[in-house]
């Protein structure tokens, strides 16, 4: 019997979410990991993040987990996620919701998350990356962050 968890997921041979189908909290602590070396590196996002990205990483785990159809494990320790309004102090700008896209397409292939599950992954994340948007890329409140 197939089972379509999430609308628009790929059907699979067992009933299993998303995050079951990757490898569950292993395939997503490695993705976690992959991701913010990446964001602490970059030039575009570093500015944006803490030094120390410890939280950062607790928090996103914790996200991506419940967003992937595991553990509502976000839920449970922050409260409701509610991104969009967590995420307005920060300047989000198209370019840098790009750059955190090609970080994520990166860590999600060293993690190995391959195929339609991959695509449908970042599909959703994706949309949710370009729903944080808050500021244009041309605002100069946006490189003020850069400044040292």
């Amino acid at each position: 019997m197939t089972m379509d968890i999430v609308e628009g997921a790929p059907q699979g041979k067992l009933e299993q979410t998303p995050y079951e189908a990757i490898g569950g909290a292993e395939t997503v602590a490695k993705l976690v990991d992959a991701f913010y070396r990446r964001v602490a590196r970059h030039p575009d996002l570093a500015p944006i993040f803490p030094k120390d990205l410890t939280e950062t990483r607790k928090k996103q785990y914790a996200f991506l987990t419940q967003f992937f159809g595991g553990p509502p494990l976000f839920s449970t320790q922050y409260g409701p996620p509610m991104l969009r309004r967590r995420h307005l102090p920060h300047p989000i700008t198209p370019k840098r919701t790009q750059a955190w896209l090609a970080c994520m397409a990166e860590a999600m292939d060293e993690a190995g998350i391959q195929g339609s599950m991959r695509d449908f992954l970042f599909s959703r994340l994706t949309a949710t990356a370009y729903h944080m948007v808050n500021t244009p890329d041309d605002d100069p409140a946006s490189a003020l962050d850069k400044l040292p």
